[in-house]
């Protein structure tokens, strides 16, 4: 983690991880000056930082300069933008000159694109792992009914799947049931996946649901996450156990996750990806 007393800067998208990190970095004494995207970043975002600039998705001009302007060298990038919005954008000049640079446009083409135009104005994007540890649970972690070995063997097999879906730049969620492959996350997101997964497994349900960080995944960008919405999801659609990468996933809202987990009867828990695609 950076000791600079610089203020830190913040690219936040949807959803409650901006909000927490937020909370953290001002609670380890960083000043935090964000970038929030109109119709995307939660407004209650301006009550947890020390400045937040408002801009439009694709004004990437705009967002260097808020942080250029106010000294700020260092930056961390989290949330999410809406994937409508991704292809509804509409860019400035300088995003225009990086879209038609690339070859390939997914998520870690682009965002690590962003991050090479941030760095030639002298700002550096960082993890923003350190500042999050105690929402990644290691390994031996879960909660929820107890793992049995049958389990962990479904979840090896879900493992070596999503690791190599995620590889293909995919997705990183597969369900999984007595061998089969039921489903498998792509554009629509990691709950429809899991709806498709659990409604294919039928009425005795049993399905499990692994989620990964892919091989070299860039953390600065793209963090894995689960929350109480995730687990619920499970169990509305008959998925018995949710298994994420130990030290690589962010267990978002943990303590209601957790009793979610024990009152829907879910299995929460940690895998190691080392042994699991060996």
């Amino acid at each position: 983690m950076s000791n600079s007393s610089s203020p830190l800067g913040l690219i936040a998208g949807s959803k409650s991880l901006p909000l927490v990190f937020a909370d953290e970095a001002r609670r380890q004494g960083r000043r935090v000056v964000a970038v929030g995207f109109e119709g995307e970043t939660d407004p209650i975002l301006a009550s947890k930082v020390d400045e937040v600039v408002w801009l439009r998705v694709g004004q990437l001009s705009k967002m260097i300069g808020a942080f250029t302007q106010r000294g700020i060298t260092e930056c961390v990038m989290l949330g999410q933008i809406a994937p409508r919005n991704l292809f509804d954008v509409r860019p400035d000049f300088r995003a225009m000159g990086l879209l038609l640079r690339l070859k390939e446009k997914n998520a870690h083409t682009i965002f690590g694109a962003i991050a090479d135009e941030l760095e030639k104005d002298g700002v550096r994007l960082i993890e923003s792992t350190p500042w999050l540890q105690a929402w990644m649970p290691g390994p031996g972690y879960s909660v929820g009914p107890a793992v049995t070995p049958e389990l962990k063997a479904v979840v090896d097999y879900g493992a070596r799947i999503a690791k190599e879906i995620s590889r293909l730049e995919i997705g990183q969620s597969v369900v999984v049931k007595d061998g089969t492959t039921l489903a498998v996350e792509g554009f629509e997101g990691t709950d429809a996946c899991l709806e498709r997964g659990g409604r294919l497994a039928g009425s005795s349900g049993g399905a499990v649901a692994v989620k990964t960080a892919k091989v070299g995944h860039d953390m600065r960008f793209d963090i894995p996450c689960i929350g109480p919405r995730t687990v619920q999801t499970c169990a509305d659609h008959g998925i018995r156990a949710l298994a994420v990468e130990a030290g690589r996933t962010l267990l978002l809202d943990r303590p209601e996750l957790e009793s979610v987990a024990k009152e829907r009867k879910v299995t929460v828990l940690t895998f190691f990806a080392e042994k699991s695609v060996s």
